[in-house]
């Protein structure tokens, strides 16, 4: 088991109740980060669910988490032949933090039928990281993985934003590990704010996530294209693409956040 296995597992407790353990290890100055918060409540919706893979996802951030015991509750919709549905309630203190609505389905390595080509991304040997953020930061969650970005995407850091809402990188584990469904609910929300590459800065917390599984990843690096379409009265949208080290549409997202306030 991994370290990210290990902080993103669910213990089932009876029926519909899953213990777990949030991880302190996944902060971003403090808040959890939502990609990792959404990998927990998929372990126990895929334990409770009758197939193999969580296909779609849409979660409502009520209250920020904090590191620590908590419990998933899950509560079935309907399952079918061919997909199941079932609503999941991240619980902390007796009190909702996140709802979430989940269909699972189980995922089969066929060829796409279509499948619409990846923007142009440099080569890893052409991007960089991000400066190491001071331990006083709280920014626990770089330490779990790598991030090579598109020099462009992060000009914010030097003053100089495109003036467009982006970000693009390679992304991959920093332990060993081959990409799952539930380190690209990681991946989907591991990129900066793409508010950043236009001259916003702080804390944007997401209000709503949705994001769906196209097909399992091979292993190696995922490549995450992200990119926003309006950002007005203090909300913005975030749209995050990613590809596999093949080249293959293997997750999609979408979310809506505040700006945050630099």
């Amino acid at each position: 088991m991994t370290k990210f296995d290990e902080a993103t597992q669910a213990i089932k407790v009876d029926e519909g109740t899953y213990d777990v353990c949030l991880d302190p290890r996944y902060a971003i100055g403090g808040p959890l980060n939502g990609g990792y918060l959404m990998a927990v409540m998929l372990r126990a919706a895929v334990d409770a669910s009758p197939f193999e893979h969580p296909v779609s996802t849409t979660a409502q951030f009520l209250k920020a988490p904090i590191a620590g015991p908590a419990q998933v509750r899950i509560e079935p919709l309907k399952a079918g032949r061919t997909a199941a549905f079932a609503r999941a309630t991240l619980v902390q203190d007796g009190m909702a933090h996140i709802e979430g609505l989940i269909t699972t389905a189980t995922l089969n390595e066929a060829e796409p039928v279509y499948e619409q080509p990846a923007d142009d991304m440099p080569s890893r040997d052409e991007c960089v990281k991000l400066p190491d953020p001071k331990p006083e930061s709280g920014m626990t969650l770089n330490a779990q993985m790598e991030l090579l970005f598109d020099p462009p995407t992060i000009g914010w850091l030097k003053g100089r934003p495109t003036g467009r809402p982006e970000s693009r990188a390679y992304f991959r584990m920093t332990e060993p590990q081959d990409p799952d469904p539930y380190v690209l609910a990681l991946a989907v929300d591991a990129l900066p704010p793409v508010v950043f590459s236009a001259g916003a800065r702080g804390w944007a917390p997401t209000v709503e996530l949705t994001w769906h599984l196209r097909a399992l990843p091979a292993p190696g690096w995922l490549t995450l294209l992200g990119s926003g379409r309006l950002i007005s009265d203090g909300w913005f949208d975030e749209e995050v693409e990613v590809r596999d080290s093949a080249g293959r549409l293997v997750a999609q997202s979408r979310q809506l956040a505040r700006v945050g306030r630099g």
